[in-house]
Protein backbone atom coordinates (compact mmCIF):
# COMPACT_ATOMS: atom_id res chain seq x y z
CA UNK A 1 0.00 0.00 0.00
CA UNK A 2 1.80 3.41 -1.04
CA UNK A 3 0.87 7.03 0.44
CA UNK A 4 0.79 5.97 4.45
CA UNK A 5 2.31 8.61 6.45
CA UNK A 6 4.67 6.40 8.14
CA UNK A 7 6.80 7.39 11.51
CA UNK A 8 10.51 6.19 10.51
CA UNK A 9 13.21 6.21 12.87
CA UNK A 10 16.40 6.96 11.17
CA UNK A 11 17.39 5.31 8.25
CA UNK A 12 21.17 4.03 7.26
CA UNK A 13 22.47 1.18 5.14
CA UNK A 14 23.55 -0.62 8.21
CA UNK A 15 19.76 -2.00 8.61
CA UNK A 16 20.58 -4.23 5.45
CA UNK A 17 23.26 -6.18 7.49
CA UNK A 18 24.23 -8.86 7.34
CA UNK A 19 24.41 -8.83 3.85
CA UNK A 20 25.35 -12.41 3.15
CA UNK A 21 24.27 -16.12 5.21
CA UNK A 22 27.31 -17.48 7.25
CA UNK A 23 28.75 -20.04 5.25
CA UNK A 24 27.54 -23.31 6.47
CA UNK A 25 28.64 -26.97 4.51
CA UNK A 26 25.19 -27.19 3.84
CA UNK A 27 24.81 -24.14 1.85
CA UNK A 28 28.70 -24.33 0.45
CA UNK A 29 27.05 -27.85 -0.91
CA UNK A 30 24.48 -26.41 -2.64
CA UNK A 31 26.56 -23.66 -4.17
CA UNK A 32 28.80 -26.74 -5.75
CA UNK A 33 26.19 -28.61 -6.87
CA UNK A 34 24.54 -25.90 -8.40
CA UNK A 35 27.65 -25.29 -10.39
CA UNK A 36 27.62 -28.74 -11.18
CA UNK A 37 24.71 -29.16 -12.91
CA UNK A 38 24.49 -25.90 -14.82
CA UNK A 39 27.41 -26.37 -16.83
CA UNK A 40 25.61 -30.33 -17.84
CA UNK A 41 22.04 -28.29 -19.00
CA UNK A 42 23.15 -28.15 -22.32
CA UNK A 43 25.04 -31.04 -23.09
CA UNK A 44 24.20 -33.08 -26.50
CA UNK A 45 22.29 -29.83 -27.65
CA UNK A 46 22.93 -28.17 -31.06
CA UNK A 47 23.91 -24.28 -30.23
CA UNK A 48 21.05 -23.96 -32.64
CA UNK A 49 18.70 -25.57 -30.88
CA UNK A 50 19.41 -24.24 -27.72
CA UNK A 51 18.83 -20.83 -28.87
CA UNK A 52 15.15 -21.84 -30.33
CA UNK A 53 14.46 -23.88 -26.76
CA UNK A 54 15.76 -20.60 -24.99
CA UNK A 55 12.60 -18.14 -26.37
CA UNK A 56 10.53 -21.33 -25.25
CA UNK A 57 12.03 -20.75 -21.79
CA UNK A 58 11.62 -17.14 -21.71
CA UNK A 59 8.00 -17.19 -22.58
CA UNK A 60 7.62 -20.14 -19.82
CA UNK A 61 9.59 -17.73 -17.64
CA UNK A 62 7.42 -14.76 -17.77
CA UNK A 63 4.15 -16.89 -17.34
CA UNK A 64 5.56 -18.17 -13.98
CA UNK A 65 6.94 -14.63 -13.35
CA UNK A 66 3.61 -13.45 -13.56
CA UNK A 67 2.02 -16.17 -12.10
CA UNK A 68 3.63 -15.40 -8.83
CA UNK A 69 1.58 -11.75 -9.27
CA UNK A 70 -1.22 -13.68 -9.69
CA UNK A 71 -1.66 -12.28 -13.17
CA UNK A 72 -2.90 -15.19 -15.63
CA UNK A 73 -2.26 -15.95 -19.03
CA UNK A 74 -1.77 -19.01 -20.73
CA UNK A 75 0.80 -20.19 -22.68
CA UNK A 76 -0.90 -20.13 -25.79
CA UNK A 77 -1.98 -15.86 -24.78
CA UNK A 78 1.34 -15.62 -24.49
CA UNK A 79 2.83 -16.83 -28.08
CA UNK A 80 -0.12 -14.71 -29.72
CA UNK A 81 1.08 -11.57 -28.42
CA UNK A 82 4.65 -12.52 -29.57
CA UNK A 83 2.90 -12.19 -33.17
CA UNK A 84 0.84 -9.01 -32.45
CA UNK A 85 -2.15 -11.49 -31.64
CA UNK A 86 -4.19 -9.34 -29.37
CA UNK A 87 -7.45 -10.08 -27.32
CA UNK A 88 -10.55 -7.79 -28.05
CA UNK A 89 -10.69 -7.96 -24.39
CA UNK A 90 -8.82 -4.58 -22.73
CA UNK A 91 -7.86 -6.83 -19.48
CA UNK A 92 -6.73 -9.60 -21.39
CA UNK A 93 -4.80 -7.63 -23.79
CA UNK A 94 -2.60 -6.30 -20.78
CA UNK A 95 -1.97 -9.50 -20.07
CA UNK A 96 -0.84 -10.14 -23.15
CA UNK A 97 1.45 -6.79 -23.70
CA UNK A 98 2.65 -7.06 -19.54
CA UNK A 99 3.92 -10.88 -20.96
CA UNK A 100 5.06 -9.81 -24.05
CA UNK A 101 7.32 -6.93 -22.47
CA UNK A 102 8.98 -9.67 -19.77
CA UNK A 103 10.06 -11.77 -22.66
CA UNK A 104 11.58 -8.85 -23.97
CA UNK A 105 13.70 -7.62 -21.56
CA UNK A 106 14.70 -11.47 -20.83
CA UNK A 107 15.83 -11.30 -24.42
CA UNK A 108 18.05 -8.43 -23.88
CA UNK A 109 19.47 -9.99 -20.73
CA UNK A 110 19.68 -13.51 -22.69
CA UNK A 111 21.11 -12.15 -26.30
CA UNK A 112 22.18 -8.71 -26.27
CA UNK A 113 25.67 -8.17 -25.47
CA UNK A 114 25.84 -4.35 -24.63
CA UNK A 115 23.94 -5.92 -21.80
CA UNK A 116 26.79 -8.61 -21.24
CA UNK A 117 29.00 -5.33 -19.98
CA UNK A 118 26.86 -3.97 -17.26
CA UNK A 119 27.43 -3.37 -13.53
CA UNK A 120 24.61 -5.59 -12.53
CA UNK A 121 24.35 -4.50 -9.00
CA UNK A 122 24.56 -1.05 -10.08
CA UNK A 123 21.37 1.24 -9.06
CA UNK A 124 21.90 2.14 -12.93
CA UNK A 125 21.04 -1.52 -13.55
CA UNK A 126 18.29 -1.95 -11.60
CA UNK A 127 16.40 1.28 -12.87
CA UNK A 128 17.62 -0.02 -16.47
CA UNK A 129 15.40 -2.91 -15.90
CA UNK A 130 12.61 -1.42 -14.73
CA UNK A 131 12.37 1.21 -17.40
CA UNK A 132 12.36 -0.81 -20.06
CA UNK A 133 10.17 -3.25 -18.94
CA UNK A 134 7.83 -0.50 -17.49
CA UNK A 135 8.13 1.36 -20.86
CA UNK A 136 6.87 -1.88 -22.95
CA UNK A 137 3.44 -2.01 -21.11
CA UNK A 138 0.11 -0.17 -21.61
CA UNK A 139 -0.29 3.09 -19.48
CA UNK A 140 -3.26 2.03 -18.07
CA UNK A 141 -0.88 -0.98 -16.11
CA UNK A 142 1.34 2.06 -14.87
CA UNK A 143 -1.42 3.44 -11.93
CA UNK A 144 -1.17 2.48 -8.79
CA UNK A 145 -3.84 4.06 -6.84
CA UNK A 146 -4.05 7.38 -7.11
CA UNK A 147 -0.11 7.62 -8.34
CA UNK A 148 1.67 6.67 -11.86
CA UNK A 149 4.49 4.62 -12.07
CA UNK A 150 7.39 6.32 -13.73
CA UNK A 151 9.37 3.48 -15.66
CA UNK A 152 12.70 3.39 -14.22
CA UNK A 153 12.12 6.00 -11.48
CA UNK A 154 12.61 5.26 -8.10
CA UNK A 155 9.61 5.35 -5.52
CA UNK A 156 9.25 8.95 -4.16
CA UNK A 157 6.86 7.91 -1.51
CA UNK A 158 6.69 5.96 1.94
CA UNK A 159 5.50 1.96 1.73
CA UNK A 160 4.28 -0.58 3.31
CA UNK A 161 4.53 -4.36 2.25
CA UNK A 162 2.91 -6.58 4.44
CA UNK A 163 4.01 -6.03 7.91
CA UNK A 164 7.16 -4.84 6.25
CA UNK A 165 8.30 -0.97 5.99
CA UNK A 166 10.71 -0.77 3.21
CA UNK A 167 13.29 2.33 3.94
CA UNK A 168 11.75 5.82 2.89
CA UNK A 169 12.67 7.21 -0.71
CA UNK A 170 15.32 9.64 0.48
CA UNK A 171 17.55 6.97 2.11
CA UNK A 172 16.96 4.77 -1.25
CA UNK A 173 20.44 6.04 -3.02
CA UNK A 174 22.48 4.90 0.46
CA UNK A 175 21.11 1.46 0.44
CA UNK A 176 21.67 0.73 -3.27
CA UNK A 177 24.72 1.96 -3.05
CA UNK A 178 25.88 -0.68 -0.08
CA UNK A 179 23.90 -3.19 -2.19
CA UNK A 180 25.89 -2.61 -5.30
CA UNK A 181 29.42 -2.70 -2.54
CA UNK A 182 28.28 -5.72 -0.97
CA UNK A 183 26.94 -7.61 -4.06
CA UNK A 184 29.46 -6.73 -6.82
CA UNK A 185 30.68 -10.63 -8.05
CA UNK A 186 33.85 -9.79 -9.45
CA UNK A 187 36.22 -9.99 -6.10
CA UNK A 188 34.07 -12.96 -4.83
CA UNK A 189 34.89 -16.79 -5.01
CA UNK A 190 32.64 -18.56 -6.86
CA UNK A 191 30.72 -20.25 -3.98
CA UNK A 192 30.46 -16.95 -2.80
CA UNK A 193 28.83 -15.25 -6.23
CA UNK A 194 26.13 -17.98 -5.78
CA UNK A 195 25.42 -17.91 -2.03
CA UNK A 196 25.12 -13.55 -2.88
CA UNK A 197 22.72 -14.25 -6.05
CA UNK A 198 20.77 -16.28 -3.25
CA UNK A 199 20.91 -13.50 -0.84
CA UNK A 200 20.81 -10.22 -3.09
CA UNK A 201 17.39 -11.56 -4.25
CA UNK A 202 15.71 -10.79 -1.16
CA UNK A 203 17.69 -7.50 -0.11
CA UNK A 204 16.17 -6.15 -3.43
CA UNK A 205 12.51 -6.87 -2.27
CA UNK A 206 13.45 -5.68 1.70
CA UNK A 207 14.78 -2.50 0.14
CA UNK A 208 11.43 -2.45 -2.38
CA UNK A 209 12.91 1.06 -5.05
CA UNK A 210 10.25 0.89 -7.12
CA UNK A 211 6.50 2.00 -6.27
CA UNK A 212 5.50 -1.27 -8.32
CA UNK A 213 7.02 -4.00 -10.60
CA UNK A 214 9.56 -5.15 -7.90
CA UNK A 215 8.47 -8.68 -8.24
CA UNK A 216 8.87 -9.00 -11.62
CA UNK A 217 12.19 -6.83 -11.43
CA UNK A 218 13.67 -8.91 -9.19
CA UNK A 219 13.38 -12.17 -11.01
CA UNK A 220 14.75 -10.66 -14.19
CA UNK A 221 17.55 -9.01 -11.94
CA UNK A 222 18.07 -12.61 -10.35
CA UNK A 223 18.21 -14.03 -13.86
CA UNK A 224 21.08 -11.46 -14.97
CA UNK A 225 23.11 -12.04 -11.80
CA UNK A 226 23.00 -15.65 -12.27
CA UNK A 227 24.27 -15.40 -16.02
CA UNK A 228 27.11 -12.92 -15.06
CA UNK A 229 28.76 -15.43 -12.82
CA UNK A 230 28.01 -17.96 -15.11
CA UNK A 231 25.52 -19.78 -13.44
CA UNK A 232 22.57 -18.70 -15.51
CA UNK A 233 21.48 -19.44 -19.28
CA UNK A 234 18.35 -19.38 -20.99
CA UNK A 235 17.34 -22.88 -20.56
CA UNK A 236 15.94 -22.91 -17.09
CA UNK A 237 14.38 -20.38 -15.11
CA UNK A 238 14.25 -20.13 -11.39
CA UNK A 239 10.29 -18.46 -11.67
CA UNK A 240 9.10 -21.61 -12.42
CA UNK A 241 10.00 -23.65 -8.97
CA UNK A 242 9.61 -20.23 -7.16
CA UNK A 243 5.95 -20.27 -8.51
CA UNK A 244 5.06 -24.06 -7.88
CA UNK A 245 5.81 -23.68 -4.82
CA UNK A 246 5.04 -19.41 -4.09
CA UNK A 247 3.49 -19.81 -0.21
CA UNK A 248 6.97 -21.20 0.58
CA UNK A 249 8.20 -18.60 -1.42
CA UNK A 250 6.43 -15.61 0.46
CA UNK A 251 7.15 -17.14 3.87
CA UNK A 252 10.53 -17.52 3.51
CA UNK A 253 10.67 -13.54 1.94
CA UNK A 254 8.88 -12.85 5.25
CA UNK A 255 11.37 -14.66 7.71
CA UNK A 256 14.47 -12.76 5.57
CA UNK A 257 12.76 -9.90 6.84
CA UNK A 258 12.21 -10.36 10.57
CA UNK A 259 14.95 -8.21 12.74
CA UNK A 260 17.38 -10.06 14.93
CA UNK A 261 16.01 -12.67 17.17
CA UNK A 262 18.61 -12.59 19.96
CA UNK A 263 22.40 -12.61 20.61
CA UNK A 264 23.01 -16.41 18.44
CA UNK A 265 20.93 -14.93 15.05
CA UNK A 266 23.93 -12.95 14.07
CA UNK A 267 25.18 -9.69 14.92
CA UNK A 268 23.35 -7.85 12.29
CA UNK A 269 19.85 -5.53 12.15
CA UNK A 270 17.73 -8.67 10.34
CA UNK A 271 18.25 -12.02 11.34
CA UNK A 272 20.43 -14.28 10.12
CA UNK A 273 18.94 -17.31 10.37
CA UNK A 274 16.05 -16.11 8.16
CA UNK A 275 18.98 -14.80 5.46
CA UNK A 276 20.13 -18.26 5.93
CA UNK A 277 17.05 -19.95 5.11
CA UNK A 278 16.01 -18.35 2.28
CA UNK A 279 19.38 -18.64 0.77
CA UNK A 280 18.95 -22.46 1.25
CA UNK A 281 15.37 -22.16 -0.46
CA UNK A 282 16.05 -20.14 -3.34
CA UNK A 283 19.24 -22.41 -4.23
CA UNK A 284 17.46 -25.78 -3.60
CA UNK A 285 14.85 -23.98 -6.06
CA UNK A 286 17.18 -23.37 -8.94
CA UNK A 287 18.65 -26.67 -8.40
CA UNK A 288 15.55 -28.77 -8.85
CA UNK A 289 14.83 -26.71 -11.56
CA UNK A 290 17.87 -27.05 -13.53
CA UNK A 291 17.21 -30.77 -12.34
CA UNK A 292 13.66 -30.38 -14.19
CA UNK A 293 14.97 -29.10 -17.31
CA UNK A 294 18.45 -31.56 -17.64
CA UNK A 295 15.75 -34.21 -17.43
CA UNK A 296 13.24 -32.54 -19.92
CA UNK A 297 15.88 -31.55 -22.33
CA UNK A 298 18.33 -34.80 -22.48
CA UNK A 299 18.41 -35.51 -26.24
CA UNK A 300 17.69 -38.80 -26.82
CA UNK A 301 14.15 -38.78 -24.44
CA UNK A 302 13.27 -35.52 -26.24
CA UNK A 303 13.34 -37.23 -29.44
CA UNK A 304 11.55 -39.84 -28.24
CA UNK A 305 8.39 -37.78 -27.51
CA UNK A 306 9.24 -36.07 -30.84
CA UNK A 307 8.88 -39.29 -32.87
CA UNK A 308 5.62 -40.37 -30.41
CA UNK A 309 4.01 -37.06 -31.40
CA UNK A 310 4.94 -37.15 -34.83
CA UNK A 311 3.73 -40.96 -34.92
CA UNK A 312 -0.16 -39.72 -34.07
CA UNK A 313 -0.12 -36.73 -36.12
CA UNK A 314 0.79 -38.57 -39.14
CA UNK A 315 -2.59 -41.09 -38.36
CA UNK A 316 -4.38 -37.93 -37.93
CA UNK A 317 -3.23 -36.58 -41.21
CA UNK A 318 -1.97 -33.40 -39.69
CA UNK A 319 1.53 -34.14 -40.99
CA UNK A 320 2.96 -36.44 -43.58
CA UNK A 321 4.66 -39.14 -43.73
CA UNK A 322 8.93 -38.59 -43.46
CA UNK A 323 8.48 -35.68 -41.00
CA UNK A 324 10.16 -37.42 -38.31
CA UNK A 325 13.14 -37.66 -40.05
CA UNK A 326 13.50 -34.09 -41.08
CA UNK A 327 13.01 -32.96 -37.50
CA UNK A 328 15.43 -35.18 -36.27
CA UNK A 329 18.01 -33.74 -38.88
CA UNK A 330 17.08 -30.55 -37.01
CA UNK A 331 17.54 -31.21 -34.03
CA UNK A 332 21.11 -33.14 -34.41
CA UNK A 333 22.14 -30.43 -36.89
CA UNK A 334 20.59 -27.47 -36.00
CA UNK A 335 19.43 -26.63 -39.27
CA UNK A 336 19.19 -28.02 -42.81
CA UNK A 337 18.88 -26.43 -46.10
CA UNK A 338 15.69 -26.71 -47.67
CA UNK A 339 17.34 -28.89 -50.66
CA UNK A 340 18.62 -31.76 -48.16
CA UNK A 341 14.79 -32.38 -47.60
CA UNK A 342 14.64 -35.35 -50.33
CA UNK A 343 17.85 -36.76 -48.91
CA UNK A 344 16.97 -36.70 -45.57
CA UNK A 345 13.58 -38.09 -46.01
CA UNK A 346 14.57 -40.34 -48.78
CA UNK A 347 11.46 -39.21 -51.10
CA UNK A 348 11.47 -37.45 -54.49
CA UNK A 349 11.84 -33.60 -54.53
CA UNK A 350 8.39 -33.00 -55.02
CA UNK A 351 7.29 -34.70 -51.93
CA UNK A 352 10.00 -34.01 -50.08
CA UNK A 353 9.02 -30.28 -50.33
CA UNK A 354 5.14 -31.59 -49.51
CA UNK A 355 6.86 -32.98 -46.17
CA UNK A 356 8.92 -29.78 -45.83
CA UNK A 357 5.97 -27.74 -46.58
CA UNK A 358 3.45 -29.02 -43.60
CA UNK A 359 5.89 -28.90 -41.11
CA UNK A 360 6.80 -25.28 -41.85
CA UNK A 361 3.10 -24.23 -41.84
CA UNK A 362 2.72 -26.31 -38.22
CA UNK A 363 5.90 -24.10 -36.79
CA UNK A 364 7.32 -27.49 -35.93
CA UNK A 365 9.80 -25.95 -38.55
CA UNK A 366 10.96 -22.33 -38.75
CA UNK A 367 13.22 -20.39 -40.70
CA UNK A 368 14.26 -16.71 -41.01
CA UNK A 369 13.54 -16.42 -45.10
CA UNK A 370 11.35 -17.82 -47.89
CA UNK A 371 14.53 -19.97 -48.96
CA UNK A 372 16.91 -20.05 -45.96
CA UNK A 373 17.49 -23.02 -43.98
CA UNK A 374 15.08 -24.26 -41.37
CA UNK A 375 15.76 -25.17 -37.67
CA UNK A 376 13.29 -26.59 -35.18
CA UNK A 377 10.41 -24.78 -33.61
CA UNK A 378 8.55 -25.26 -30.55
CA UNK A 379 4.86 -23.94 -31.18
CA UNK A 380 2.84 -23.98 -27.47
CA UNK A 381 0.84 -26.55 -28.88
CA UNK A 382 4.18 -29.12 -29.99
CA UNK A 383 6.16 -27.73 -26.64
CA UNK A 384 2.93 -29.14 -24.29
CA UNK A 385 3.50 -32.61 -25.72
CA UNK A 386 7.35 -32.80 -26.28
CA UNK A 387 8.33 -30.89 -23.34
CA UNK A 388 5.62 -32.11 -20.79
CA UNK A 389 5.20 -30.02 -17.16
CA UNK A 390 6.99 -27.57 -18.58
CA UNK A 391 3.90 -25.45 -17.46
CA UNK A 392 1.69 -25.55 -14.55
CA UNK A 393 -0.72 -28.06 -14.93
Amino acid sequence: MAGLAIPYRQYDPSLLEPMRPNRSRHLEDLAIDLAAKTGKLTQGLHPIVVRSLGALVRSMNCYYSNLIEDHRTTPRDIERALVEDFSSDRAQRNLQLEAKAHIEVQTLLDLDPTWQTLDVVSPEFIQRLHREFYQRLPEDLWQIETMNVVPGAFRSVNVQVGQHVPPPPDTLSMFLQRFAQAYQPDKLSKVDQILVAAAAHHRFVWIHPFLDGNGRVVRLFSHGYLQRIGMGNSLWSVSRGLARRVEDYRSHLAQADQQRRNDYDGRGNLSMAGLTSFCEFFLETCIDQIDFMTQLLEPSRLLQRIEADVAIAIRERELLPGSFALLRAAFLEGEIARGQAALVTGYQDRQARSVLKRLLEQGLLVADSAKGPVRLGFPTVAAQKWLPRLWAD
